[in-house]
């Protein structure tokens, strides 16, 4: 259903890989809800997707760029504003990639050519792209931009890896980053530490099935699932969450508060 939230709102959406990306339930209910907006993705990424389905089924441009280039990242703000019409009202930063998870690299044993590369494109992105937007100018004031996050970056998740360090950078950086857009465009930054989600990114973590059903026993409302993270990240880039910004937003059903609960217990008095 639509109460127009986001009616008039200009937006640049990334990371939408397939129907199973958070990014992808975002740019469906912001064009529900009266949005207009680009679509970004790597080349590489947009290859092994669908993108190109979503961007027919919400009229929106694709813009194809690696989100660790400034030119690249100039283009997308720069072509984003010219074919929306006028500078930009929110920014979803849906990005995470680590070689050493991928390639199964034990965390004592990292590349660190890998973590660097890890730190680059999963949490640097996001001020690359706020650096961007600044310089040129492309944000509307009372704009709002927001990354997503996970709970690694406060607590140790065996085979989460070096991706809870750039975790840890992501939510930094928006508290850096925030103070600064707020004093000078108005403009809000904020991070949404979501629960773990069967997205295609998600699930090649080894042992995310594991990580999945602990926190959906330890969290009173059950995980987040995708398309609810997607409501509250437009409830973020409307006008009804105006003065909230430098937060690491909680997603997940309860689990950051919880210290055991009754489904754990049982679990654990059975075994």
């Amino acid at each position: 259903m639509s109460n127009n939230l986001l009616k008039g709102k200009r937006g640049i959406i990334s990371g939408a890989l397939d129907q199973n990306s958070i990014a992808w339930k975002v740019a469906e209910k912001a064009h529900e809800q009266g949005a207009v907006f680009t679509l970004t993705n790597a080349p590489i990424a947009m290859r092994m997707g669908e993108i190109n389905k979503l961007g027919e089924q919400c009229n929106a441009e694709i813009i194809p760029a690696d989100a660790t280039s400034m030119e690249d990242l100039e283009n997308l703000f720069n072509k984003s504003s010219e074919t929306l019409g006028g500078k930009i009202d929110f920014v979803l930063h849906s990005i995470g990639m680590s070689p050493n998870v991928r390639k199964g690299k034990d965390y004592g044993d990292l590349n660190y050519d890998w973590f660097q590369k890890t730190l680059d494109v999963s949490a640097l992105s996001f001020h690359k792209m706020m650096q961007t937007a600044e310089k040129l100018d492309a944000m509307n004031e009372w704009g709002s931009i927001l990354g997503l996050s996970y709970i690694a970056a406060q607590r140790t998740f065996p085979d989460y890896s070096d991706m809870a360090q750039a975790k840890a950078l992501l939510e930094s950086i928006a508290r850096s980053y925030g103070y600064r857009m707020g004093k000078d465009k108005k403009v809000r930054v904020n991070t949404i530490s979501q629960s773990p989600t069967m997205t295609t990114a998600g699930s090649g973590v080894p042992g995310f099935d594991v990580f999945f059903n602990y926190a959906d026993k330890m969290s009173p409302l059950g995980n987040a699932s995708a398309e609810s993270c997607a409501d509250y990240c437009i409830t973020m880039f409307s006008d009804l969450t105006r003065m909230v910004t430098m937060q690491n937003l909680m997603h997940d059903g309860g689990f950051s508060s919880s210290g055991i609960t009754e489904s754990m217990v049982e679990e654990l008095t059975n075994k």
